[in-house]
């Protein structure tokens, strides 16, 4: 059955049928819009040529879905995941309109984490011997050793201890050793607080550095960040960020300036462990807890300086690449996947007395009821968590607008063979003289058959290959290259 629709699909104008869904040919979940694409003079606004969905292939344009999630979409994320290296690299080193002055600017990656809110199973290491903890196959200590007769038992009559030297793939990793000591609410306050805390703390560190440039008779300084959320196994999130020290130019305050000699990455690193030791803030009351939450950093954060030099310990790329791949993930790590959530669909996932995914929800349902606190019913489906997954500063790089509209300006223009260096020119993105004006109707999302999925799905995949091969081969060329150079 399958094979007869591929055949009959093949034989019935693929070349255009491919093409025409070649937009959103490895999406899993394309949407399907029908009705009528008007081209417009962007001048005078007369409508030069008018396009009809209903004299396409299939009688619908097909538009990716878009999701970043990689257990969503893998083609939608993997083009997410691009930008997102760009982005952040660009903000590193320069380039995509970012002058390349911002190379000399000092820049650490840091990590905050949440506090603990009841223990769980974790793989603690006393030390690493392995230089590379990406590819780490060093051996963990016991989860929770104890030594015999001091083990302690909960309220609950559980013992907190655990010997097991758990594996990476260990489904124990990140649940509470006793689930009814652990302080779900907390949790998913926590989460949902967590945006409310890095702002804080973004300020703090700011402040910091300004008191350390007058103390020294510096002029001010600002601190640029992108900055991209990640889930714990144990469902709560923890913050990965960049963050650039600029200078301040009162006469261009947008755009990233030289920094003062006198302040370094040493200073920056600084500024960052003090702002997350010392900020925290207290949540407004709410009919169970009149005294509010909390809200601050765990004690596990780390500030690393970043190289520019491609040497030890971390280099521009290393860091833009950890933090494309963070941004495409969600909460399937805690085993929990779904949309939305409401007053039918919250029996499926939420159990106050469940799993440790199930009371958290559970516990961000049972909280929002209030009105003031709404957003947690809204985000439940998220463990609290309502923010974005990366974000960025103004001036840190450019946005995921501008680098669409370069990857659209390079497709549309890669038949005529222009220079790579004109494509990212942001001239050549304002000199569209024409627009495009949509008058389209949602019909539908997916593919009409499994064949038009095979087949589309195939042929994108072909084509990220011998695009993953390219770079390779231009990576390998890059790095013998400067071998010899340094020869």
């Amino acid at each position: 059955m399958l094979t007869a629709a591929i055949l009959e699909r093949a034989a019935d104008g693929y070349a255009a049928w491919l093409e025409h869904v070649r937009p959103a040919a490895g999406c899993s979940r394309p949407v399907r819009l029908f009705g009528e694409l008007d081209t417009v003079a962007e001048h005078t606004g007369e409508i030069q040529a008018t396009a009809r969905t209903a004299d396409m292939p299939d009688g619908v344009l097909y538009k990716a879905c878009g999701n970043r999630r990689h257990k969503v979409c893998p083609s939608c994320a993997y083009t997410y995941q691009g930008d997102a290296f760009q982005l952040i690299r660009a903000g590193l080193v320069g380039g995509k309109t970012i002058s390349p002055a911002v190379a000399a600017n000092p820049a650490v990656f840091a990590t905050f984490t949440a506090p603990s809110f009841g223990q769980v199973h974790t793989r603690p290491f006393r030390r690493h011997l392995c230089r590379d903890k990406s590819r780490c196959s060093c051996r963990p200590d016991p989860c929770h050793a104890r030594s015999h007769g001091s083990a302690e038992t909960c309220p609950h009559g559980v013992t907190l201890a655990c010997f097991a030297r758990h594996e990476l793939d260990d489904s124990r990793l990140g649940q509470p050793l006793c689930l009814d000591c652990y302080d779900h609410d907390a949790h998913v306050v926590w989460n949902h607080q967590a945006g409310e805390l890095w702002r804080r703390t973004k300020q703090a560190i700011e402040r910091h550095l300004n008191h350390t440039a007058r103390r020294r008779g510096l002029p001010p300084v600002r601190v640029a960040h992108g900055k991209v959320a990640e889930y714990q196994a144990r469902g709560a999130v923890h913050f990965h960020a960049v963050l650039r020290l600029d200078g301040h130019d009162p006469d261009n305050p947008t755009s990233p300036a030289t920094p003062p000699a006198g302040l370094t990455a040493i200073d920056l690193h600084d500024a960052v462990h003090h702002a997350a030791a010392t900020i925290t803030h207290t949540t407004p009351a709410h009919p169970g807890k009149s005294e509010g939450w909390r809200i601050a950093w765990g004690g596990q954060t780390k500030v690393t300086v970043i190289t520019m030099t491609g040497a030890d310990p971390l280099t521009d790329q290393m860091v833009a690449g950890y933090l494309a791949k963070y941004a495409t993930k969600g909460t399937e790590i805690t085993g929990h996947t779904s949309r939305r959530l409401d007053e039918r669909s919250v029996t499926l996932y939420a159990d106050p007395d469940g799993t440790h995914t199930e009371r958290l929800i559970a516990a961000a349902w049972h909280l929002g009821d209030d009105p003031d606190w709404a957003g947690l019913r809204r985000w439940a489906h998220m463990l609290g968590f309502g923010g974005h997954f990366l974000t960025k500063g103004r001036r840190y790089s450019v946005t995921f607008s501008y680098l669409r509209q370069a990857r659209a300006l390079h497709h549309c223009t890669s038949a005529s063979g222009p220079e790579p260096d004109e494509i990212n020119r942001q001239d050549h993105l304002d000199t569209e003289t024409t627009l495009v004006v949509g008058r389209l109707t949602y019909v539908g999302t997916g593919w009409h058959t499994i064949a038009d999925a095979l087949l589309a799905n195939t042929a994108a995949d072909q084509a990220r290959r011998r695009h993953q091969a390219g770079r390779e081969d231009l990576a390998h060329e890059h790095a013998h290259t400067t071998q010899l150079l340094a020869a």
